[in-house]
């Protein structure tokens, strides 16, 4: 069995969870760096620390997630942490400005394909990804799961007339994570007999290829809740959804 915190974050060769990754490595953790693409990820994991290793990890693909829980299972034996940060906002083209991805992603005009792309990724990507992990994560002391989700998924903050960005809860990327919000708590409940603490985050409005790049806030200040959550001791919190400053509702 290893003798290092293995912490497992995915989509991490750029953006959040890059930077996740390499603040976990500070703490102290072997970081498997998951990137659809292993080249990027060896090449972000060269950045992330000496003890970071990439690996193959695409959240839509069965076998890809099998290989790399394999993969983990042989080397290391055991996953104290999963960071489930892969995502994406729509399946259009790239570069698009929000304004355009909110207007295409409203209810009444959404392409269902782009509908089951997203929801693949940010949904059923993080269920087959956790499926796959709890085996290791059970054989941990203390396992941590964190899902990087978004304020934008809260139906309550969204139907606040008051919420001056209500009108971009359309039908693709908000609603994906108002369902991510729904597995996290699902996964809190099944788990809180064994002491693993599964919780959702916001980490704000980031900067990041996400949004194009025009998010307000950097990867550094994007990555330093959900690394707190990984690294909650026994009294800490499970089936929460929460930024750095708050408590969020559902």
């Amino acid at each position: 069995m290893h003798k290092k915190p293995v912490a497992l974050v995915t989509g991490a060769n750029k953006g959040i969870g890059f930077q996740i990754s390499k603040d976990l490595a500070i703490h102290g953790f072997t970081v498997l760096v998951g990137s659809r693409n292993l080249e990027k990820g060896k090449e972000a994991a060269i950045s992330v620390g000496e003890d970071a290793r990439a690996i193959q990890l695409d959240v839509t693909d069965q076998h890809s997630i099998d290989a790399a829980a394999e993969r983990i299972r042989s080397e290391l034996g055991r996953l104290d942490v999963l960071i489930n940060n892969a995502g994406i906002s729509h399946a259009g083209e790239t570069g698009r400005k929000l304004e355009e991805v909110g207007k295409s992603g409203r209810p009444s005009v959404a392409s269902i394909e782009e509908v089951r792309t997203v929801f693949e990724t940010n949904v059923f990507g993080v269920i087959a990804v956790t499926q796959a992990m709890l085996p290791l994560l059970r054989r941990a002391p203390a396992a941590r799961i964190v899902n990087i989700s978004s304020g934008a998924g809260s139906l309550a903050l969204s139907a606040a007339p008051s919420n001056t960005h209500r009108e971009m809860f359309g039908a693709v990327y908000s609603p994906s994570k108002t369902a991510l919000n729904a597995i996290t708590l699902a996964f809190a409940i099944e788990l809180e007999s064994t002491g693993i603490k599964v919780n959702a985050v916001c980490p704000g409005f980031t900067a990041t290829d996400l949004n194009n790049f025009e998010g307000t806030g950097t990867v550094q200040q994007a990555a330093r809740h959900p690394v707190k959550l990984a690294l909650l001791d026994e009294n800490g919190p499970t089936g929460t959804f929460s930024n750095e400053r708050r408590q969020l509702p559902w």
